[in-house]
């Protein structure tokens, strides 16, 4: 495979920091599509851009081009263009042979580097006199981190793809994600009444000890190798010298067995109504499924490409299951077969998150391998 030159890695470094620079937490994304399409536009490339929906929550829509191959066949790199939630602002610094940010929050490499990956990659594509075997759809989604909301929204029909690929697990490149989660979200609401703390405690109910009774109940963190529970945030009361009369608790089960995590939510439903009843409170709960899990198999054809791929970049494959979700969880329930591959990232949502420059630069040669193993297919038998 053609390997990356000194130019080309220099860019996609400079992409890569240009893109971190831009805030886009999820919800504010509409400064980096407009980036991220006129990229593009600048490669000669069209550009779609949809409105994602009420529901995905953003002030953008998810950004689809296209890089043409020789032959009709293509497939997908898709990357998401928001992070979490800054709380410091964004230097892209190189220390140590990682690119951090040099004040104390994310960097956003998650999931920045892919975006960079992507761009890069066609630019490379749409530059060579020659094209590729097979073209590439590249799709930027929003809001991927409050629930994978812009792959949701985003129609597969368009996609001319028969599958496709994500850059969106922290973990070191090589690794290929088989099974992830179904993610359940609880909230529940606990309602008491009211009462002075100190003169008629008796006359109160107080919705905080109810849900500490629930929550003291439930079995939380690791149940079993694939499902795990927790309560996230708990918010209630007005004052210490009130006995509370409401609580809100948000909770979630994740598990890669869908039956089992349906099992895990009741019981935690369980626990709460049992601790409401018991402590005459009136409980209100809103069960919600972020996303729905997969497990693909390991001679999927998408799979195995990838596989190909990177040991073609020197990388030994393997496969694991994963407790977090990615836009290839919304993609596969829509129907379109899409497989996550780790970018190299590190300590994504930290302060201390950081990439590699040689899990970064090795990221654009898988994509580029991607590619290339997908043109064998064609020239072999005529299809993938």
């Amino acid at each position: 495979m053609r390997r990356t030159t000194d130019a080309e890695r220099e860019r996609l470094h400079h992409t890569f920091a240009a893109l971190c620079r831009i805030e886009s937490p999820t919800g504010r994304e509409r400064a980096c599509a407009d980036w991220v399409a006129a990229q593009l536009r600048q490669m000669g490339l069209d550009v779609e851009q949809d409105a994602p929906g009420p529901l995905a929550g953003s002030d953008a829509g998810n950004v689809l081009a296209r890089v043409p191959g020789s032959s009709e066949e293509s497939i997908l790199i898709c990357a998401h263009l928001d992070t979490v939630p800054l709380t410091a602002p964004i230097e892209p610094v190189i220390t140590d042979g990682g690119w951090e940010n040099a004040n104390a929050g994310i960097l956003g490499a998650d999931n920045k580097a892919a975006v960079a990956v992507a761009l890069e990659l066609a630019r490379r594509l749409a530059g060579d006199r020659e094209r590729a075997e097979v073209g590439v759809e590249l799709l930027f989604t929003v809001s991927e981190e409050t629930g994978l909301w812009g792959a949701k929204e985003f129609d597969v029909r368009r996609l001319r793809s028969q599958f496709g690929y994500v850059f969106d697990h922290a973990s070191p490149v090589g690794e290929i994600v088989i099974a992830s989660p179904t993610h359940t979200r609880i909230v529940a609401e606990l309602h008491g009444r009211a009462a002075h703390a100190g003169i008629r405690p008796e006359a109160g109910r107080s919705a905080i000890a109810a849900a500490a009774r629930a929550i003291s109940s439930m079995r939380l963190g690791r149940l079993d190798p694939e499902t795990t529970a927790n309560v996230g945030t708990i918010t209630g009361g007005t004052a210490t010298n009130v006995i509370p009369e409401w609580c809100r608790i948000e909770a979630e089960t994740r598990g890669i067995e869908e039956v089992r995590v349906e099992q895990v939510a009741t019981e935690m439903i369980d626990h709460l109504e049992e601790a409401a009843n018991a402590s005459e409170c009136d409980l209100d709960i809103d069960v919600q499924r972020v996303f729905t899990g997969y497990r693909t198999k390991p001679r999927a054809p998408g799979v195995m490409l990838a596989e190909r791929a990177l040991r073609a970049c020197g990388y030994e494959p393997s496969h694991i299951v994963s407790g977090g979700g990615s836009d290839a969880n919304a993609f596969i329930a829509a129907g379109f077969a899409c497989t996550n591959l780790a970018n190299g990232t590190e300590r994504n949502h930290e302060p201390g998150e950081r990439v590699s420059v040689e899990a970064l630069e090795g990221m654009l040669e898988v994509a580029t391998a991607l590619v290339e193993e997908a043109g064998g297919g064609v020239r072999e038998d005529g299809r993938r």
